[in-house]
């Protein structure tokens, strides 16, 4: 059929709870030539700005979704066919496009937005996607939550079953921290995974979460698969305290978002819903508590108190290690000191937050990754 070759530019569904974004610009005018996964325009939603990439290749031959526009998930934002395709077809496939509605059966798929589980460490929320043999497990960085992988969880659940959950101190789980450590997180980690019922993982962490990953991996292998650690902790001494002392004091929008801008190489990408849902979070009774208490405990003086680098020999599980080359909280320059022991890339373009600003590389490298 016709329609095969025209291939069309929606607004994408960046978590469960996403209705609708907002265009806020095109990276690639009418007549670029796209291959997949080029960057063609930049979309807010009411958590994050981000980038979509063309799913397939071909000439853009329609922009069609206008910046500064809020549109529905699914709406037609533009279209891609090749140069011999006539104007005409593509005329009437933008002319027929209806935006499809979301139904009972889109929301049956998605399930809960979130649940919560008892485990040892106390009451942990989680999400959970997918159904395939591999189970993968996503475990967020310091101050963050599930929301951290809004732009991954979907991808990874389309060969895999995929939890995502808010450590002890985060997010909705409970606020105290029994064991403001590593391993005291690592413990917490395995409880989670014993209460929902998973042997066996595949662990990806981010940052502070890529260390309690791999210590993980370290004190129970038994229950590791694979790591996939991204800009993580845990791998070289330096960390940027100013960033995580001003996280942790921040009681203001004008005190917090300069903190979090540096966590992207694109600080426009730090929306004011971000922000205030950060405030949100940090004034919740506890949260102060539960930062200081693991910020003196891993990141003291501007250190990180754990190194494990050295410790990555002992592991039998095949490793693979992911940085934003522009980081600025944990330098990239760590994974040098890994490269013997695990698959490095460090991509450009990024900065801390690798998994959100490059979420399709950063997809297509874990996706590859558990498949080996």
């Amino acid at each position: 059929m016709l329609n095969e070759r025209i291939k069309p530019i929606v607004m994408p569904k960046w978590g469960l709870s996403m209705s609708e974004g907002k265009v806020t610009g095109w990276l690639r005018p009418v007549g670029s030539r796209l291959s997949v996964g080029d960057e063609i325009l930049e979309v807010e939603t009411d958590k994050i700005a981000g980038v979509v990439e063309a799913g397939d290749g071909g000439t853009l031959r329609r922009v069609i979704g206008e910046p500064a526009t809020v549109y529905p998930v699914k709406a037609l934002l533009g279209v891609i066919a090749d140069d011999e395709v006539p104007d005409a077809d593509i005329d009437a496939y933008v002319a027929g496009y209806v935006t499809p509605a979301a139904d009972e059966d889109d929301e049956a798929q998605a399930g809960p937005r979130t649940e919560f589980v008892e485990t040892p460490a106390g009451t942990l929320r989680y999400a959970k996607r997918g159904e395939g043999e591999r189970t993968v497990v996503l475990v967020h960085g310091f101050g963050g939550d599930l929301d951290n992988w809004l732009f991954n969880i979907d991808a990874l659940a389309a060969d895999a079953t995929v939890y995502a959950l808010d450590l002890p101190g985060h997010g909705q789980s409970i606020k105290t921290i029994a064991e403001p450590s590593l391993a005291g997180l690592s413990r917490a980690l395995v409880g989670f995974m014993d209460a929902v019922g998973i042997a066996r993982a595949d662990l990806v962490g981010h940052s502070m979460g890529g260390a309690v990953a791999l210590r993980t991996a370290l004190d129970a292998p038994a229950r590791v698969r694979s790591l996939s650690l991204i800009a993580s902790a845990g791998l070289g001494p330096e960390i940027n305290g100013g960033y995580i002392s001003g996280f942790v004091g921040a009681a203001s929008r004008r005190d917090l978002k300069p903190v979090l801008e540096q966590l992207f190489e694109d600080p426009g990408l730090v929306s004011r819903q971000l922000v205030d849902d950060l405030l949100k979070y940090k004034r919740l009774d506890g949260v102060g508590a539960a930062l200081s208490a693991l910020s003196g405990a891993l990141f003291a003086d501007g250190r990180q108190a754990s190194v494990l680098a050295g410790d990555m020999a002992a592991l039998q599980q095949p490793v693979l290690v992911i940085w934003g080359a522009g980081d600025r909280i944990i330098p990239a320059s760590h994974a040098d000191g890994v490269a013997g022991h695990a698959t490095v890339e460090i991509i450009d373009g990024a900065g801390h937050m690798v998994q959100m600003e490059k979420a399709g590389r950063v997809n297509d490298l874990v996706r590859a990754h558990i498949a080996r």
